[in-house]
């Protein structure tokens, strides 16, 4: 009669093939609804460069470019915008991922800390791809590029990937309990942060009764420590680096017990009409 061999699995094996299944979901959270990935990919160079022209006139227009610090006005919107949107899309793709009840959990190796990994990365991946482009074309295009110290830059921008992570756990932990509630909390959060990031300001000239509107936020300090990255006669006394990592991972932790509490309880019939 046939017989079912057991297969051994070492710790190394599994862990191996939770890379590549982490791997191909994240191109499949890459490609995301676009047929064509690299429409995709351009689509959001285009959104970003869109943002910045934007925000370039607007302050131009209001005479606000004349009340920053020396140094490339571009380049200054860029580390603000950067950062935000590095957020922003991390928090909606973790908040996004695939939960319990996907039809994608029937597969044996699939879990859904693969789906967070795996929408996280290709976040992730896009924002970086899209930020290569942007000032690749910026500097071949308009002006030699000169950033400070590009290793630090790199790591407040995946400061901001990480804090996206935190919070869009949060609010994944919450969707099933508050269905209706969750998407008006992360567009709360998304909106909140287009002026409480500090994206427009300069940190450093912020009067304290100013600064209380801002550094409760840690994404004002990554972009103020991304311009102190970028710029070299910039160097920002009111952020901090720890604060970011402190509250990340206060957030992280409670995303990921409450995301565990709604694994081992979430039912299906939840989401039926």
């Amino acid at each position: 009669m046939f017989r079912i061999e057991k297969r051994r699995r070492t710790r190394l094996t599994a862990a191996l093939e939770m890379c590549e299944v982490t791997y191909h979901a994240t191109v499949r959270s890459a490609r995301g609804a676009q047929s064509n990935a690299l429409f995709g990919l351009m689509m959001n160079v285009v959104f970003i460069a869109l943002f910045i022209l934007t925000l370039y006139v607007t302050m131009t227009i209001m005479g606000m470019k004349s009340n920053q610090f020396r140094g490339d006005f571009v380049m200054f919107l860029m580390t603000g915008v950067t950062s935000y949107m590095t957020f922003n899309k991390t928090m909606r793709a973790v908040y996004g991922a695939e939960g319990p009840t996907s039809a994608m959990m029937l597969h044996a190796p699939m879990n859904t800390i693969v789906a967070i990994a795996s929408s996280a990365l290709s976040a992730l991946y896009i924002q970086m791809f899209s930020v290569i482009v942007i000032l690749f074309v910026y500097h071949v295009a308009f002006k030699p590029l000169e950033i400070a110290s590009p290793s630090y830059a790199l790591f407040m921008m995946l400061s901001a990937w990480v804090f996206g992570i935190a919070t869009g756990l949060v609010l994944m932990a919450i969707k099933p309990w508050a269905p209706k509630l969750a998407p008006i909390m992360m567009l709360i959060v998304a909106r909140v942060n287009i002026f409480a990031s500090g994206k427009m300001v300069v940190g450093n000239a912020l009067s304290f009764s100013l600064l209380k509107f801002f550094d409760w936020n840690p994404l004002f300090h990554i972009i103020d420590q991304m311009r102190g990255a970028v710029f070299l006669n910039y160097m920002p006394r009111n952020s901090d680096v720890a604060y970011v990592y402190e509250v990340s991972f206060a957030l992280f932790v409670l995303g990921m017990m409450g995301e565990f509490f709604s694994r081992k309880h979430v039912s299906r019939s939840w989401f039926a009409h």
